[in-house]
């Protein structure tokens, strides 16, 4: 892919003014970009939305046949490097891929965490022996990634993470829980993160088989098609072969791959936020009152313009980001993972921005929506 030249990162955003030829826009992807695009919408119209209600109904099982079915089609290896059997593809062309899956955030959110947070620590942080060992089968969907931070009692405050590590003979000896964990009912690998000697924050590969107890599916306010569980490590034995990275050097293993997933969030917030939006403007020309479409009315024609506004706006700051994160790695060796991670560190600010703001409009949008809907938005 060929970009124009991007303004230095550092968040200068704030601060610099750009001509329009230098910011990356949806409408600078390129054909091939969309081809790839195209193959996961046609995955989602064929596979996912027509059995969406299985998702909610929580049937695991589908959902692994779906990401192996995903899997098939490369849609879990987009953005692993050619060296390790991946595509390796652009940030941006990934973006685009997962907004098209977006459309089904459920499953959005359990591909989004297997091929992100739940593949790139290994990816970026394993050594060839456990790349070997289990980035193949994670590419493929034989296996289904996770990735286990938060603590009941340490949310963004990571480091203050009570799960221990206690290292007898060979292995390590993991003990506390974790909460959050998407894809915790189902997943086989797992990133978990715990302090070796009650100080070092370190990060570790956790087959299931070697203890992990997944408690309830939590009840939420949305994804209910995806799985999110808390984690229960009672004595789990870990081979010390499995510890990723260095002792002690967890925390880089954590935030570098939240900013890795943080970047392409936004499309598939603003994916949903089309969505509800597409509804609601069909909703509104069909729904009549006193004699026309409610989407006559003023105040209706303010709401789709308000939403449509927003989603410009959400887009235009995730794909700008997205060209710039891409003209700053096209400057590395992607096989140089130091060199990959000084070049992505720049955008932590732009990434966390992304997330927020683009779910906020999401959030703004599905009310804007349920509104256009009147009563019919408040029924199921």
């Amino acid at each position: 892919m060929t970009q124009k030249p991007r303004p230095a990162p550092v968040g200068r955003f704030l601060t610099t003014n750009v001509g329009a030829g230098d910011v990356f826009t949806r409408e600078d992807l390129t054909a091939e970009q969309k081809l790839f695009g195209g193959t996961a919408a046609e995955f989602m119209r064929r596979e996912v939305l027509p059995n969406a209600g299985r998702l909610y109904a929580r049937d695991w099982p589908f959902t692994r046949e779906l990401l192996r079915k995903a899997g098939e089609l490369d849609l879990l290896r987009l953005e692993i490097p050619e060296a390790y059997g991946g595509l390796g593809l652009d940030k941006a062309s990934a973006a685009y891929v997962f907004e098209q899956i977006g459309i089904n955030p459920s499953f959005g959110g359990s591909i989004g965490a297997h091929t992100g947070i739940g593949t790139m620590p290994l990816l970026c942080f394993g050594n060839a022996a456990q790349k070997a060992k289990y980035l193949s089968r994670l590419a493929s969907g034989e296996l289904i990634g996770a990735y286990a931070l938060t603590e009941p009692g340490s949310g963004s405050d990571a480091l203050a993470a009570k799960t221990t590590a206690v290292r007898d003979g060979d292995h390590y000896v993991l003990n506390g829980r974790k909460m959050w964990i998407t894809n915790g009912g189902f997943a086989d690998l797992f990133t978990i993160f715990a302090k070796v000697d009650g100080s070092q924050f370190t990060g570790f590969l956790v087959e299931r088989s070697m203890g992990v107890v997944s408690g309830p599916d939590e009840h939420k306010l949305g994804l209910d098609g995806s799985s999110t569980t808390e984690l229960i490590l009672d004595d789990v034995r870990v081979p010390a072969d499995n510890v990723l990275g260095a002792v002690g050097g967890g925390h880089k293993v954590a935030f570098n791959t939240l900013n890795l997933g943080r970047v392409k969030l936004g499309p598939r917030n603003l994916a949903c936020a089309k969505f509800a939006l597409g509804n609601a403007a069909r909703y509104a020309r069909e729904r009549k009152q006193f004699g026309k479409s409610i989407g006559e009315f003023g105040m209706i024609k303010h709401k789709l313009a308000e939403m449509s506004l927003r989603i410009f706006v959400g887009e235009a700051m995730v794909y700008r980001t997205l060209g710039e994160v891409d003209h700053a790695l096209s400057a590395v060796d992607p096989a140089d993972v130091a060199a990959v991670l000084a070049a992505i560190e720049p955008f932590a600010v732009e990434c966390s921005l992304n997330k927020v703001a683009s779910s906020e409009i999401l959030a703004y949008v599905v009310d804007e929506a349920l509104q256009v809907y009147g009563g019919n938005g408040y029924s199921r």
